[in-house]
C-alpha cells in the first residue's frame, strides 16, 4: 500500500499535501487506537509537525498518544510543542526515555553485522523500541518524518524513526558505532548502507505484528528562500522510502564544481542548541571541503555539547580528536565501550585533520570550544565579517575580499564534490 505525490520543480501546495495525506490515511482503513510518532523540534523544517496536526484532525479522539522520536535528545518543552504542533493537546505527548523506557523485539545476529560491515565489527544488535509501541494496544502506529541525507544511516527516516528515534541504549549505541566504523563518507546520501540493512532486517524479522505505516516527506528550499514540500509518500513497506530517497537526492544534494576552500554554515538557534545537533555543519559539508580548507560554524543557539548529560560529559572528556584516537580510547575505556553512540559522534565530529573547524557559539566559552579540539571564533566578529541581510546559499565574498560558500541550514541537504563522493 502506498500513496505518493511529487512536484519536483515548484513544489506542492499545502492543499495538495493535505489532500494526498488524507487519501493515504483513508487507504489504511478504519482505526480505533492510533499512536503518532513524529520527530522532535530538531526536525521542524521537515513538515512532520504539520502532518501530525492533520493526523489529529483526521482521527480525532482515536489518537491516544503522540511519541516524539527523541532518540537521545531532550524532551520537548511546552513552547516547542506549541511551535511544532500548534493546537494539539499536550496531554497526548509522551516523552521517550532511551535509557529506561524500552523493550527488546529481537536480536540481529553478530554474523549479520560482520557481513554488512565487511568484517569491521562482529556483535549482535538488539532491536529496541519504546514499550508503548508493544503494550499500548494500538491498531495503527503512524511514523512521520523527512527523508534527507544522513550521516549515520545514509538517508534519514523510515525504519530509523522507529529503531533509533524510539530506540534504546544498546540499539542506538551500536547502530551509530557501526556507521562510524564503516565510514561516514561511504554512507551519506546512500539508500543501502550497513546501518540501514541492520535496521530493516530487524523491522522485517521482528515487527511483523506491529501496525506501522510511514508518512515520509521530501523538503527543499524554494527560490524565495522558504521551505517547501517536494513530495509526500505514505506506505507500509520500503518502496515509499526508496521513492522518497530518490527525490531527496534530486532536491537535497548539491554537487559543487571544485572543492571549497572556505565554508560558512549558519545554525538556526531554534533548531541547534548543542554540538551533538550542530555538527551537521561538519557531517553534511565535509565531502565538499578542500584539503586544508576552513569550516566556520555560526552557532548562536549552541550552549552545550551533548543533549544527554552523560554524553555531554564524554564529549568534554575525550573531544573530537579523530578516528584513530577515539577507536583506541574505545579499546581501553569502559565508559566509551558502554556509550558507543558518543564514540561514533566524536569520530563524526572530526575532520580527521583534513580541514580546520572554527566554532562560533552563542553559549560556550573559548576554553570549552578549544578543549574539545575545535578552533574558537567570536560570534559577533565572524557574523559581521560574512553575514548580510538576505544572504542566500552559495558563493559570496566576505568584507575582507575573501571568497566563501554559505549554507543557511546544513540539516536539509548534503554537499560534495564528485571525486570525494565516489571515493
Amino acid at each position: 500500500m502506498m500513496y505518493s505525490q511529487t512536484k519536483k520543480q515548484s513544489g506542492l501546495t499545502e492543499e495538495q499535501v493535505k489532500k494526498t495525506f488524507f487519501k493515504g490515511l483513508k487507504s489504511i482503513g478504519p482505526r480505533q487506537r492510533v499512536l503518532l510518532i513524529p520527530p522532535d523540534i530538531t526536525r521542524i523544517h521537515g513538515f512532520a509537525g504539520m502532518l501530525t496536526v492533520w493526523a489529529v484532525e483526521f482521527y480525532g479522539e482515536k489518537v491516544k498518544a503522540i511519541l516524539p522520536a527523541l532518540g537521545t535528545h531532550l524532551p520537548m518543552t511546552d513552547s516547542e510543542l506549541d511551535e511544532m504542533f500548534p493546537g494539539v493537546n499536550h496531554d497526548l505527548f509522551v516523552p521517550h526515555d532511551w535509557r529506561n523506557d524500552i523493550v527488546d523485539l529481537g536480536e540481529v545476529p553478530a554474523s549479520y553485522i560482520e557481513r554488512v560491515s565487511e568484517g569491521r565489527l562482529s556483535y549482535p544488535w538488539k532491536a529496541q523500541v519504546n514499550r508503548l509501541l508493544v503494550s499500548g494496544g494500538f491498531d495503527l502506529i503512524l511514523s512521520l518524518g523527512q527523508v534527507v541525507p544522513h550521516e549515520v544511516v545514509g538517508m534519514a527516516n523510515y525504519t530509523k524513526n522507529i529503531y533509533v528515534g524510539t530506540g534504546g541504549v544498546e540499539g542506538i549505541n551500536k547502530s551509530h558505532y557501526l556507521g562510524a566504523v564503516y565510514g561516514m563518507e561511504r554512507i551519506m546520501g546512500r539508500t543501502d548502507t550497513p546501518v540501514r540493512a541492520v535496521i530493516d532486517y530487524a523491522h522485517e524479522t521482528f515487527a511483523r505484528d506491529l501496525p506501522i505505516v510511514f508518512a515520509l516527506t521530501v523538503v527543499f528550499r524554494n527560490t524565495q528562500g522558504a521551505m517547501q514540500m517536494a513530495g509526500l509518500f505514505v506506505g507500509d513497506d520500503r518502496s515509499c522510502f526508496e521513492q522518497a530517497s530518490q527525490l531527496s537526492l534530486e532536491k537535497n544534494f548539491t554537487m559543487v564544481d571544485t572543492p571549497l576552500d572556505k565554508v560558512v554554515v549558519y545554525l538556526d538557534p531554534a533548531e541547534f542548541r548543542s554540538t551533538w545537533l550542530g555538527n551537521k555543519a561538519i557531517y553534511r559539508t565535509r565531502m565538499a571541503i578542500a584539503d586544508g580548507g576552513e569550516l566556520i560554524i555560526l552557532a548562536p543557539g549552541v550552549h552545550t555539547f551533548g543533549e544527554d548529560r552523560e554524553i555531554d560529559r564524554l564529549i568534554r572528556a575525550y573531544g573530537y580528536r579523530g578516528s584513530d584516537t577515539i577507536l583506541r580510547a574505545v579499546g581501553r575505556e569502559d565508559e566509551l565501550k558502554k556509550n558507543l553512540s558518543a564514540a561514533a559522534h566524536l569520530i563524526h565530529g572530526s575532520s580527521e585533520g583534513r580541514f580546520s573547524i572554527r566554532y562560533c557559539p552563542g553559549g560556550l566559552s573559548e576554553q570549552e570550544v578549544t578543549s574539545v579540539g575545535y578552533l574558537y571564533g567570536d560570534l559577533d566578529e565572524y557574523a559581521a565579517l560574512c553575514m548580510n541581510e538576505g544572504l542566500e546559499d552559495g558563493y559570496h565574498i566576505d568584507r575582507e575580499g575573501n571568497p566563501f560558500y554559505y549554507i543557511s541550514n546544513p540539516a536539509i541537504g548534503l554537499w560534495a564534490h564528485e571525486e570525494r563522493f565516489k571515493s
